[in-house]
């Protein structure tokens, strides 16, 4: 009967173990561990945010944790792989003190903590890889000078923490397109550059993630806070740096990138720029704006920005493995 069972059934199975070992073990830590944690106070700023005080925050650190666990019990771990986890778990890490502080952390140390992990992705990827990327949309390969591969490399890390987190706003949604993006890029990894173990690292962040959005569905019990949101993104960015394709970070995850990075367009051209009209009449995060101005509910929030992200993800990585 083991004859029968091939080396392509065995990695179905591992998939499917992987995904339910996951999901079960984060599943269980939130029903057993959210009464835990930290309460949220509020968002002052955000579109019904006073809705969310008094909500478990920072779940992210039973997420995070774990898909941490699920990982080490279940995939072959290399180098490379095992300092990806420890700057995932590091961004954690970070975000949850952040989470439980009483007074938030400034956004100068939180952008130089984020730079620092940053930084250590890029240069542990490139030295475990290589500078050379494809346009997979275009099938064209371009090699890029070290130095300048590991600063575009951090940038995007840095970038995809940011508007991961500005994203997490709405019950649902930072986890729903988050999802979707990631899954485009594990799409990629297993038709363009097969790589089982960070594969099996994808799917385990998926299950895990799946089981928050149970809980986080709205009207949500708990809430992510900076420890989920940041480590998602630093997962996010790696994943696409995996693809050998990283311009797909862009269509992919697009809806990330409108919904938080114009948020830090506005604040940059406002602070640093002393641009005082800029974008006067949007208000961000734009999943706020679409509440607050346009008059969508949370749901459709929600499920519309998923679709988009959905349609994109499809349509150009249809485009990627043709």
């Amino acid at each position: 009967m083991l004859d029968l069972i091939t080396g392509e059934s065995l990695g179905k199975i591992t998939y499917a173990l992987a995904a339910l070992v996951g999901f079960v073990m984060a599943f269980g830590g939130f029903a057993l561990f959210k009464g835990i944690l930290p309460k949220d106070q509020g968002r002052k700023f955000a579109h019904n945010g006073a809705l969310s005080e008094g909500k478990p925050r920072g779940a992210g650190i039973i997420l995070i944790s774990s898909f941490v666990f699920s990982t080490i019990l279940l995939v072959k771990l290399d180098l490379e792989l095992i300092i990806y986890i420890v700057l995932i778990f590091a961004s954690m890490i970070t975000g949850y003190l952040d989470d439980a502080a009483r007074k938030p952390w400034g956004e100068l140390k939180k952008g130089l903590l984020d730079l620092i992990i940053s930084l250590g992705g890029a240069y542990t990827f490139y030295h475990y890889n290589s500078s050379d990327i494809t346009i997979a949309t275009l099938g064209i390969d371009i090699h890029i000078p070290s130095v300048l591969f590991v600063i575009l490399a951090a940038a995007l890390i840095w970038g995809s923490i940011n508007v991961t987190n500005c994203t997490d706003g709405v019950d649902g949604l930072c986890g729903t397109v988050s999802i979707i993006s990631i899954f485009s890029a594990l799409v990629l990894i297993h038709k363009n550059a097969y790589n089982k173990n960070f594969e099996l690292v994808i799917i385990i962040m998926l299950a895990a993630m799946g089981a928050y959005l149970w809980f986080n569905c709205s009207p949500s019990k708990i809430l992510m806070g900076d420890a989920g949101s940041r480590a998602i993104g630093v997962m996010l960015a790696l994943a696409f740096l995996k693809t050998g394709s990283p311009i797909m970070f862009i269509p992919c995850a697009i809806i990330l990138i409108i919904d938080g990075g114009l948020g830090l367009l506005k604040l940059s051209a406002i602070r640093f720029l002393k641009i005082k009209g800029f974008m006067k009449n949007i208000r961000t995060p734009i999943h706020d704006h679409l509440r607050k101005n346009k008059g969508w509910s949370d749901t459709q929030t929600v499920f519309r920005l998923a679709i988009l992200q959905a349609v994109s993800c499809g349509f150009f990585v249809a485009i990627a493995i043709k």
